[in-house]
């Protein structure tokens, strides 16, 4: 009796099945169990574990968990290994080196699939459900999903809080891993033994975004952003979820270096994107922000034919592809953050003719950006887009940057029956609504620029003009934020924020004392060099020069290196760089073969020496070197600047001397 209560006790665990797959390079193993009540999945690098068992599965409103006691009834292991080219980007060329591992899952009279994709830098990993599987008009209550970081006691996080007023507009925290509570993805991680992860999602379509909820210390649980009335994600009948991501790698610039998040994404939905076009762009807005102008109408108003065309002038003398028009269309007097009921898409202020200006910037060469603020109501802005599109359109315009100023839970919803609900923007409805602006752009060939948007999850690769968005606290906080971004905002987003996709920073602002100097005041807490240095830091295809154009013509000898840098990359490496302390990115050029070096420090000043063995070998460059001077520090020399020019090979070494929140911007001009 006792001998069979022993066999009958083990029999659950000879039942069980374990399944694994490695990476193409065997650093990198993932192992999936059915051995406990949910299913789990595990990670190691290098044989040291990063992940330890971490549950996978849903809740439903009214519908069976799926995962509660699932077992694995069958699974396969492919390899795949291709390279793929961007139409733009930080990289022409994009390999997708992985091997899959697809588990089949069945719970009752249910089956689903978990796929994990297996790269060198990192795993993606996602859920399927069919059709037909009893989930009609199913309402997830909760997913299961967990990420339980071992060595959690001596691990440092560096995080922003989610599901807070501000959406993604914060100043990142440097914590021990145990305070990072409830943050919002990518968020990045740093082991005592070097080892630097950072965990996200990719192809977000369709689906709440996922933040992460601390439990016990070091257990992430997926917790997905709700709908007004408290579902999390509403389906039809079943579902494909969006990859969670988990990039690892033994250095911070391994991270930088990543291309899971694109590879983890469809191909091009659009066909041929030829129109969407890489640019640097001026425009109407920095003087808003400093009091100059207003978006309003009135004697201070900047979106005025006649300051317009000032700046169209400015744009073509300098070879700036666009100029950007904040403030044109009607709704922006008064209270403009709570204005959503009234903006107008289509009708202008009596004091801009968009007909002669468009007409007069394609004389010039130049075309005008335009802008659509919704002020968070959405609906509105549905309402009018096709109108909106097309007015823009029959004027030439190729590029939108649209708007959502509206606190976090605030965004309006109309429904068809009129009543209101209030959506964050990260919710499954508002995901929607921003795709939905984006095809809806795609068919009048338009690129959009999104600010206040959903998180980056690497769609531009399916909708290339999708081209850039905000997404974090951007330069426009340099003018009025309390306190203003701090010296290690941009090296500590060089390895969170930025693993995600480009960001619209909008960097170039030459005069850093409009408020004084000190370092007690709202101004860029920056050098003049640190800001050439952003537009190689921070990637984007589309790059505005901020500033005001009287500020870049004071100052022209740095003004060149803006009016030189490239925004479309054959190739782009972070080559040295800690978080929050420092980067070093070096790129070349996509239609030359020039190459370009950005560096920026944090408060601290530093020499780094760079290897420039990512030169051509066998061939001379001159490097112009726009370097913090002797003296130069944030505080009270930001202007101290050393412009200087060297001829170099591959073989050689360079000195990056950067001063206390400082950088250096090097063009390599090959001969």
């Amino acid at each position: 009796m006792k001998k069979a209560l022993f066999l009958l006790l083990l029999a659950p665990c000879l039942q069980a099945k374990t399944v694994s797959v490695n990476s193409p390079n065997q650093q990198l193993k993932v192992v999936v169990s059915d051995d406990a009540e949910l299913p789990t999945y595990q990670v190691t690098f290098n044989k040291n574990t990063i992940i330890m068992p971490s549950t996978l599965g849903f809740t439903f409103r009214e519908h069976t968990a799926l995962g509660h006691n699932a077992e694995i009834v069958s699974s396969s292991i492919s390899s795949h290994d291709e390279t793929w080219q961007q139409p733009w980007g930080e990289r022409h060329n994009v390999r997708d080196n992985h091997n899959q591992l697809a588990i089949t899952f069945k719970q009752q009279n249910a089956t689903f699939n978990v796929t994990f994709k297996v790269f060198d830098d990192g795993i993606g990993f996602r859920y399927q459900l069919a059709e037909d599987q009893g989930y009609k008009y199913a309402e997830i209550s909760k997913e299961l999903t967990q990420f339980n970081l071992s060595d959690s006691n001596t691990t440092t996080s560096w995080w922003i809080p989610a599901r807070e007023w501000n959406r993604y507009e914060y100043v990142y925290n440097k914590t021990p891993l145990n305070l990072a509570r409830h943050v919002h993805t990518p968020v990045t991680f740093k082991r005592n033994d070097n080892i630097h992860i950072s965990i996200h999602e990719a192809a977000l379509v369709d689906f709440a975004a996922m933040t992460l909820k601390q439990g016990r210390d070091g257990q992430f649980n997926a917790d997905l952003t709700p709908w007004s009335d408290g579902s999390l994600v509403k389906t039809t009948d079943g579902f494909t979820t969006p990859w969670r991501t988990i990039q690892i790698s033994d250095s911070a610039v391994g991270l930088a270096n990543s291309n899971l998040i694109l590879n983890l994404n469809e191909p091009n939905k659009l066909g041929n994107v030829d129109w969407v076009e890489p640019s640097k762009y001026v425009g109407i807005w920095w003087g808003m922000h400093i009091g100059e102008n207003t978006w309003g109408s009135g004697e201070k108003h900047g979106a005025t034919t006649k300051l317009t065309k000032e700046y169209i002038d400015f744009a073509a003398q300098n070879g700036f592809k666009g100029v950007l028009v904040e403030g044109w269309n009607i709704g922006w007097d008064g209270d403009w953050f709570h204005n959503g009921d009234v903006f107008n898409f289509t009708q202008a202020y009596p004091d801009f003719n968009f007909a002669e200006l468009a007409n007069y910037a394609t004389e010039k060469g130049v075309a005008i950006v335009g802008h659509h603020e919704t002020s968070g109501n959405v609906s509105n802005y549905a309402n009018q887009m096709e109108d909106a599109f097309a007015l823009y359109q029959k004027h030439g315009v190729s590029q939108v940057k649209t708007g959502y100023v509206a606190d976090g839970g605030n965004i309006k919803r109309v429904d068809k029956n009129g009543q209101v609900h209030r959506e964050w923007h990260d919710g499954q409805f508002m995901v929607n609504e921003y795709l939905a602006n984006v095809t809806l752009a795609a068919k009048h060939k338009i690129s959009i620029n999104t600010h206040e948007p959903i998180k980056d999850t690497g769609l531009r690769r399916t909708y290339p003009n999708w081209i850039s968005r905000e997404g974090a606290r951007g330069q426009e906080y340099n003018a009025w934020g309390t306190p203003p971004n701090p010296p290690s905002h941009v090296p500590t987003l060089a390895f969170t924020r930025m693993l995600s996709g480009p960001m619209d920073f909008t960097p170039g602002i030459f005069d850093l004392s409009f408020n004084g100097l000190g370092s007690d005041t709202n101004r860029p807490q920056t050098t003049l060099a640190k800001q050439l240095a952003l537009y190689v830091v921070l990637f984007s295809p589309i790059q505005m020069a901020a500033d005001l154009p009287r500020n870049y013509l004071a100052k022209p000898e740095a003004f060149q290196f803006i009016k030189d840098v490239p925004t479309d990359w054959q190739e782009s490496k972070a080559i040295a760089g800690e978080v929050g302390e420092f980067i070093v990115f070096a790129r070349q050029d996509k239609h030359s073969d020039d190459w370009y070096i950005g560096a920026v420090t944090n408060e601290h000043a530093r020499t780094e020496k760079i290897k420039l063995n990512f030169l051509e070998p066998n061939r001379k460059y001159v490097a112009q070197i726009y370097s913090d001077g002797e003296n130069a520090n944030w505080i009270d020399t930001p202007y101290e600047m050393a412009i200087y020019s060297k001829t170099v090979t591959h073989k050689d070494e360079l000195r990056l001397k950067m001063a206390a929140g400082g950088g250096v911007a090097i063009r390599f001009k090959a001969l």
